[in-house]
């Protein structure tokens, strides 16, 4: 089969190399940035390895019907109309599991970067001065509650680290009824963990029923003392909402990896305040997630060009 990668930003490809090349197969790269590049110069590909390309209903339309496959690299698929390759046959995969232990170490990172003022507090001393009444107040974290959104891999794997800080773990979840458990973690709904958390850390996928979930309303909602964290997806959080909501005081602070628009554009009020926390969607990575992801994603195609079950399908076919 005709296997061709649609856009690479990586150093190098030695890993895909390694696996195509112990299944006797081949690739090529491309940089493709539009749809209008997607389709002239991915036509007759059969599987596409895909990081940022857009591959829309046009574009997926004009590669078929040779197009039999498309595999993302990393978890989210908001470049990719899911929908509308089921339609036609084109069986979509990610990679949902190679960074799940880094996201949730990030989110606990800038978690504690706020509940702590770490940064505020670094900044503070190295430029200005030695006192710590500036930082005034910070809150003990064991007996607070912590809200997770979404409960899947990495929310529960987040769920797994705040429980060895004593803290109460509630969770909204569409899949999970409330009142019930999953991991010891409490089940509740959206205006619940609103009205109750004092953290809440972001973990479902950017979804039209989750596009701007955290607006002005959800802010309203919240303790005024709380903090959110976002590394799942930007666009969840209506981020001119969050301006409002960090400057009159609605929360106490909140820390993104994920923007609406990457880079976040410059000049950004967001970065202007001190209770606002951003980090360059690094949250996925580590050497060893990104070598994991880059293996995966080949042996992914592998299975599929041979036969084989995929491991990873987003859509149904």
């Amino acid at each position: 089969m005709k296997i061709v990668i649609s856009d690479n930003d990586h150093v190098n490809l030695a890993q895909e190399e390694a696996v195509f090349q112990k299944a006797g197969m081949d690739f090529t790269l491309y940089q493709c940035h539009t749809e209008e590049e997607a389709i002239q110069q991915l036509k007759g590909a059969e599987i596409i390895l895909n990081q940022y390309t857009p591959l829309t209903r046009r574009v997926i339309q004009a590669l078929r019907p040779e197009l039999k496959m498309i595999v993302r690299y990393g978890v989210g698929v908001d470049n990719i109309d899911c929908v509308a390759a089921a339609e036609m046959g084109v069986q979509v995969c990610n990679v949902p599991d190679y960074g799940m232990n880094e996201v949730a170490d990030h989110a606990m990172a800038l978690m504690l970067s706020l509940v702590r003022k770490t940064v505020t507090m670094v900044n503070y001393t190295k430029g200005t001065d030695w006192d710590y009444s500036y930082g005034v107040p910070i809150h003990r974290i064991p007996g607070q509650t912590v809200g997770i959104v979404g409960m899947g891999r990495i929310g529960r794997t987040f769920a797994k680290r705040m429980g060895g800080f004593d803290c109460r773990r509630i969770a909204y979840d569409p899949l999970y009824q409330p009142g019930t458990q999953v991991d010891g973690v409490e089940l509740v709904s959206f205006d619940t963990l609103l009205e109750q958390a004092d953290m809440i850390s972001i973990h479902c996928p950017l979804q039209p029923c989750t596009r701007d979930l955290f607006d002005l309303a959800a802010f309203q909602k919240m303790k005024r003392g709380a903090y959110l964290v976002n590394t799942s997806r930007g666009g969840i959080v209506n981020e001119e909402d969050l301006y409002t909501a960090l400057t009159t005081a609605l929360i106490a602070g909140a820390a993104l990896d994920v923007t609406a628009k990457e880079p976040l554009p410059r000049p950004s009020k967001l970065l202007e305040l001190e209770n606002f926390l951003c980090t360059p969607h690094i949250a996925w990575y580590s050497e060893e997630a990104a070598q994991e992801m880059k293996r995966k994603v080949a042996e992914e195609a592998v299975r599929f060009a041979t036969g084989e079950k995929v491991l990873y399908p987003v859509n149904q076919i």
